[in-house]
């Protein structure tokens, strides 16, 4: 078991360093320069910005350089506030994301598995038909166009839900519901077909036969053991949820990190555009390491599997 936790934190490791050397060359890959939207400036200015960004300097000192910024826990300048540095944005802009992605999340873990395994339990009747049309629509429509949806039909005609903006737990509402329908929809298929496989397996028709009441039986050996796979796709989900969480913040005018992100390209804003990046990855790569833990702990089988290696 340890030397699988060593395993997985070197490519965790190696994962990250990745991302930050891919997103550094792209970004320096990429034609134009990050001053051309300044107009026409003096030499002696625009040297001074290329001399205060470290972008004089050969190509492979400026990737060390950051490289070592980066192990610090700095992303450096951002190239067109004059106010805030990228590691300021990222504080104020993450907690506003976080939120919305984690409201999702919540929502989606609650009544995804809920209704699948309800959907399992009444198969071929209105509950599993009421559930499987949901799911489907949740796959079907993007949450772009869900959240355009919930405004046009839910914000116009209730008064106390805001259309977009920030402030309240209210402006909160439709982004995470937006945001957490697919990956509702996905958790409810994965559930209803889990939990229809485990139903009949020889050791759920033991414990029937041994007197165990139906709830016990469903609770304690069906939801227990079908809920495995839902576990498994928790890392994808949320990297999925923190991506989408991009489109939705534009949306609903939500001053999240995604918004920081979109207009960062729109201005050739390098430092920018590669700090969230690589944060993003960072927590990304930690979540699906922290996953990976926790499908141990669930699963006995998989820490059997690691102590035979």
């Amino acid at each position: 078991m340890k030397k699988y936790l060593l395993k997985r934190l070197a490519m965790s490791i190696i994962t990250i360093w990745a991302v930050i050397t891919i997103t550094f060359f792209l970004m320096h890959a990429v034609p134009g320069n990050p001053f051309a939207k300044e107009g026409k400036m003096p030499k002696v200015v625009y040297d001074n910005l290329q001399k205060k960004y470290g972008l004089d300097k050969p190509l492979r000192e400026q990737y060390v350089i950051y490289l070592k910024n980066v192990l610090k826990g700095d992303f450096g300048d951002s190239m067109k506030s004059r106010v805030e540095t990228v590691n300021d944005m990222i504080e104020r802009g993450f907690p506003v994301s976080a939120r919305i992605g984690a409201q999702a999340l919540l929502i989606a873990i609650v009544f995804g598995p809920a209704l699948g395994a309800l959907a399992a339990l009444y198969q071929n009747k209105f509950p599993d038909y009421f559930s499987m049309v949901l799911a489907i629509l949740g796959i079907s429509v993007p949450s772009f166009i869900m959240g355009t949806i919930f405004i046009q039909f839910i914000a116009k005609n209730v008064s106390w839900i805001p259309i977009g903006g920030w402030g309240t737990w209210r402006h909160t509402l439709l982004p995470s519901l937006a945001l957490a329908m697919m990956p509702l929809a996905h958790m409810a298929r994965l559930m209803r077909s889990s939990m229809l496989e485990v139903l009949g397996q020889d050791y759920i028709k033991t414990a029937q036969s041994k007197g165990i009441t139906k709830s016990a039986v469903i609770l304690k050996h069906a939801v227990r053991n079908a809920i495995l796979p839902v576990v498994s796709i928790l890392g994808t989900t949320i990297s999925n949820l923190l991506v989408g969480s991009f489109v939705i913040e534009k949306i609903f005018g939500i001053p999240g990190l995604g918004s920081f992100f979109t207009k960062s390209i729109s201005n050739r804003d390098y430092t920018l555009i590669m700090g969230t990046t690589i944060f993003y990855a960072i927590i990304l790569v930690a979540l699906l390491f922290t996953v990976d833990l926790a499908y141990m702990f669930i699963d006995p089988r998989i820490k059997l599997t690691q102590e035979g290696r």
